[in-house]
């Protein structure tokens, strides 16, 4: 397996509390990989770590075989312009057009002429299937046209890699499957690989090549959609049979705790 992405015992802190527990994993290249898990597991803080937007406590990042967690803030600015980010919310300039949104990234970091911007513009919009929309604002669309804006904007400057944070959140069965076809698109089309951040398991099932569990911080299962269906973790067969954890006080215990015993 040819790996975009390699994480090496990285180890994470908000204050006093671990977050990430000495996690290894490996992203491949050019497949879609889905980080699954519940709330509060740590999949969020993973991915800023592998955006360079957080510093580990320890711990190597490697993409394409260089270790980010160590590079000065010019080199991590030329790797993030072979990246895109489509953040939960879209993340889209409200004061700018759909269209002025998509430009940015191409005007902060390319010197090429204005017409050849337009043209670009027009094609990611087209794209993601919003041609027409180029003069709207972000408070004119949909959840479903915000998110496909900002994925526009994250294909701007044609990255290798593309992170999703909860791409689904938001949106409903209908809106989550187009997005779902769109990254589908991407990959098959421009053999892109996918980093995809959710807790949606329609999305899961319909996506992903590759999958990465964590649990309370550490990776509890990384391998293929078959390999976690045929899981007999039991931590993985509640997250995927959506089974709430038992209580396992009993009334004395529980009475006890509330009064602070």
């Amino acid at each position: 397996m040819e790996k975009a992405i390699e994480v090496i015992g990285l180890v994470t802190h908000y204050g006093d509390r671990e977050i990430l527990k000495n996690i290894s994993l490996s992203i491949p290249s050019g497949k879609t990989t889905v980080i699954l898990g519940g709330s509060g597991c740590g999949k969020s803080t993973l991915l800023k770590h592998l955006i360079g937007l957080l510093k580990p406590t320890r711990g190597k990042i490697l993409i394409n075989g260089k270790d980010i967690t160590v590079m000065k803030d010019e080199e991590l600015d030329e790797v993030r312009k072979r990246m895109g980010v489509l953040f939960q919310g879209a993340a889209l300039l409200n004061s700018m057009t759909v269209s002025e949104n998509v430009a940015l990234p191409i005007r902060e970091h390319t010197r090429l002429k204005e017409s050849t911007i337009q043209i670009m513009v027009r094609m990611k919009l087209d794209l993601v299937g919003l041609s027409g929309f180029d003069n709207f604002y972000p408070s004119q669309l949909s959840g479903g046209m915000k998110k496909r804006a900002g994925l526009a904007r994250a294909m701007a400057l044609d990255p290798e890699l593309i992170f999703f944070d909860e791409p689904s959140a938001g949106l409903d069965p209908v809106t989550a499957a187009g997005l779902d076809e769109l990254i589908l698109k991407l990959r098959d089309v421009f053999k892109m690989t996918i980093v995809v951040v959710t807790h949606e398991l329609p999305s899961v099932f319909m996506i992903a090549d590759y999958v990465i569990m964590l649990d309370m911080g550490d990776v509890i299962f990384s391998g293929t959609l078959d390999e976690l269906r045929a899981s007999d973790n039991p931590r993985i067969r509640m997250f995927l049979e959506r089974r709430p954890e038992k209580e396992t006080y009993s009334p004395e215990d529980y009475f006890r705790i509330i009064a602070g015993d």
